[in-house]
C-alpha cells in the first residue's frame, strides 16, 4: 500500500528546506470562539492517534490544531544531497527506527504493524556491525562492548530489585559502577559506554534512572524483539501518520487547523478555551495537549489558570533530550569508508560524546551508492552543535573523519545537513528522560489531566517514554477516555495526580491508573 496522496512539498522556516506536507487547510480566524467538542493541539503520532480514536467511536466534531503547515510533529524528514535521478535521497530528522517489532507468539509493536500496513522501506540495524577508532585511526577495542554487556546485565538485575523490592531509585552511573564498569577517564571505555546508553537516551548514565531506564528497554525489546530496523523511505517515515490521517480526515478538511500557533490554554471543569497567535480561539468541552516536554517546559504557551504546583514539579522535573543527526554526502566515487560495515565508533582523546557514532547509509539494505554517511551527537554536544554556524560543523567532523580514515583519504562533501531540534520553538528538544530518584507518582504527575485539559505524547508514556509507540499508546488511550465521556456518560473524574508525593512509590500503584500497563520483567523476545 503507498500513501501518496494528499502530499505537496512546503518549506519549513525552521530547517530552510522543503519537507512534504498534505493540502489540508486552516479555517480563517472569525471574532468569536470556533466550538467543537475536542481540541487536540499537535498533529504528531499522538495527536492523529488521539483523533483516529475519537472518530473510531464516532466522535467527529474535533480540531487538530498543528503549529506547522505539516502533520507528522518530530517524524519529519527532508530532501538531502543529489541522487542518480537527481531527485536527492529522503533522510529522517527526527525519529529514525522501529525499534521493537514483534515476537513469534507475543505482541506486535503497533508502529511496526503501521510499517508493514504502509510498506515504508526499512532495514535491520546490525550493531555487530561495527568498526572503532581513536584519534590515531583504526584501533580495535570492540572487546570492551561485551565487558559493558556484563555490566548491564548486573545494572538490569539490580534494576529488578528496586523495583519489586520498592527500594529508592539510584543513577545508572551508580548502578554500573555497582556492577564494575568504571570508565574514569579510559576514553575508549566512554566511547562504548556512550554508544550504549547515550546514543539511546540522549542523556549520561549520570543523569538517567536505573530502574527506569532498564524498565523502558525491557518493555520493549524484552516483549516485542531486540531489532531496531532503520527506516529510510523515500515518502518519508510520517507516511504512516499522513496514511492513518487519511481514514478520517478528508482533503482540505476544516478539521485540520495547520499554521495555528498555540498561545494560551484556559481550563476548567467544565471546558477548555485555547487562544491563537492569529488572534482566533477555540472552545472546546476536552482538549488534549500533545506539546512536547520542551515545549510544556518553555513557558512558549501559558496556562489559565496556573498549573498546580504538582502539575508543573511534573513537567519541570522531567527531562528533555536533543539528539542531532548530522548527514554529510561525499562523491560516491569517492567513498572512504567500508561500506560492508554499518556502524563506526569514535573516541576522542579529550572529550566524551565529540562525534562518537557514524552511520553508514552508503551500503546493502540502504542506499548504495549514494556516499552518505551521518555522526549522531546528543544533549551538550548538540547544544553547541545547534548554536553554531554549518562551516563550524563542517570543519569539526571533517577534521574527526581525517584522524578516523586518514586525512588523504577524506574529500570534502557535496551535500551537508543538519536539524537544530533543541531551538525549535514547537518541539525544543527531541525526546524525554527519566532522572534518578524520581518516582513512579511524579510521572504520573506529568501525566495527569487538569480539569478538562489532558495530555499525551512520548514523555507521558511510563512504560515506553522517548519511543515512537508510546506516543502512539498514549495518544490513543486519551482519545478512548474522552470518547468515552462524551458517548457513554461515564462519571468522567479525570486521571489521579499525586499533590503530595513520597520517595518512591508503592508497588500497588504499578498499574494501568498510572500508566503501568504491562510487566517490565518481560521474556516474549528471548
Amino acid at each position: 500500500m503507498q500513501v501518496t496522496s494528499l502530499s505537496v512539498l512546503f518549506a519549513l522556516p525552521f530547517l530552510g528546506i522543503a519537507v512534504p506536507t498534505t493540502l489540508y487547510k486552516r479555517q480563517n480566524a472569525t471574532s468569536t470562539c470556533q466550538k467543537t467538542d475536542v481540541a487536540i493541539l499537535g498533529a504528531g503520532t499522538a495527536g492523529i492517534t488521539a483523533a483516529q480514536a475519537l472518530s473510531n467511536a464516532s466522535v467527529t466534531d474535533f480540531l487538530v490544531v498543528e503549529y506547522n503547515g505539516v502533520i507528522g510533529g518530530r517524524v519529519a524528514h527532508t530532501t538531502f544531497g543529489k541522487s542518480p535521478k537527481g531527485s536527492g535521497y529522503t533522510v529522517e530528522l527526527g525519529a529514525n527506527w522501529v525499534q521493537g517489532l514483534v515476537t513469534t507468539g507475543g505482541p506486535e509493536n503497533p508502529i511496526w504493524t503501521l510499517a508493514q500496513l504502509y510498506n515504508l522501506t526499512n532495514t535491520y540495524s546490525n550493531y555487530s556491525s561495527i568498526e572503532t577508532f581513536n584519534e590515531n585511526g583504526t584501533a580495535d577495542f570492540t572487546d570492551l562492548i561485551n565487558d559493558f554487556g556484563d555490566a548491564y546485565s548486573t545494572l538490569e538485575q539490580d534494576a529488578g530489585y528496586i523495583l519489586s523490592d520498592n527500594l529508592q531509585d539510584r543513577s545508572v552511573r551508580s548502578g554500573l559502577s555497582l556492577a564494575g564498569w568504571k570508565p574514569r577517564m579510559d576514553k575508549e571505555a566512554e566511547a562504548v559506554e556512550w554508544w550504549q546508553w547515550d546514543w539511546e537516551y540522549a542523556y549520561t548514565p549520570e543523569q538517567s534512572s536505573q530502574e527506569f531506564g532498564i524498565v523502558n528497554y525491557n518493555t520493549t525489546f524484552y516483549q516485542y524483539s531486540d531489532a531496531n530496523n532503520y527506516v529510510f523511505d523515500s515518502r518519508g517515515f510520517n507516511a504512516f501518520i499522513r496514511g492513518e490521517a487519511s481514514t478520517f480526515l478528508t482533503a482540505n478538511d476544516s478539521r485540520l487547523l495547520l499554521n495555528t500557533i498555540v498561545t494560551n490554554i484556559s481550563y476548567s471543569e467544565s471546558g477548555v478555551t485555547v487562544y491563537n497567535q492569529d488572534g482566533s480561539c477555540i472552545s472546546a468541552d476536552y482538549a488534549i495537549c500533545t506539546f512536547s516536554l520542551g515545549v510544556l517546559q518553555s513557558d512558549s504557551v501559558t496556562f489559565s489558570p496556573v498549573l498546580p504546583s504538582w502539575k508543573q514539579m511534573g513537567i519541570e522535573t522531567f527531562s528533555m533530550g536533543t539528539y542531532t543527526k548530522i548527514f554529510l554526502q561525499f562523491p560516491p566515487d569517492q567513498v572512504f569508508w567500508n561500506t560492508s560495515i554499518q556502524f563506526f565508533l569514535y573516541a576522542d582523546p579529550d572529550e566524551r560524546g565529540y562525534y562518537p557514532v557514524w552511520q553508514s547509509l552508503d551500503g546493502p539494505g540502504f542506499l548504495p551508492g549514494s556516499g552518505i554517511i551521518f555522526v549522531t551527537v546528543v544533549q551538550d554536544q548538540s547544544y553547541v552543535v545547534e548554536a553554531q554556524d554549518d562551516d563550524t560543523t563542517k570543519a569539526q567532523v571533517l577534521a574527526v573523519l581525517r584522524k578516523m580514515f586518514g586525512a588523504a583519504n577524506v574529500p570534502d562533501p557535496i551535500a551537508f545537513l543538519y536539524p537544530r531540534w533543541s531551538l525549535e520553538p514547537w518541539a525544543y528538544g527531541s525526546y524525554s528522560n527519566w532522572p534518578p530518584g524520581t518516582s513512579l507518582e511524579m510521572h504520573q504527575n506529568l501525566r495527569a489531566n487538569v480539569g478538562r485539559l489532558y495530555f499525551a505524547g512520548e514523555a507521558t508514556s511510563s512504560e515506553y517514554y522517548g519511543f515512537l509507540h508510546g506516543a502512539w499508546f498514549e495518544g490513543q488511550a486519551v482519545g478512548m477516555e474522552i470518547a468515552d465521556c462524551l458517548t457513554k456518560g461515564t462519571n468522567c473524574s479525570g486521571e489521579v495526580d499525586y499533590p503530595l508525593l513520597h520517595g518512591t512509590t508503592p508497588t500497588s500503584e504499578y498499574d494501568a491508573a498510572n500508566g503501568w500497563e504491562v510487566t517490565s520483567f518481560q521474556t516474549n523476545s528471548f
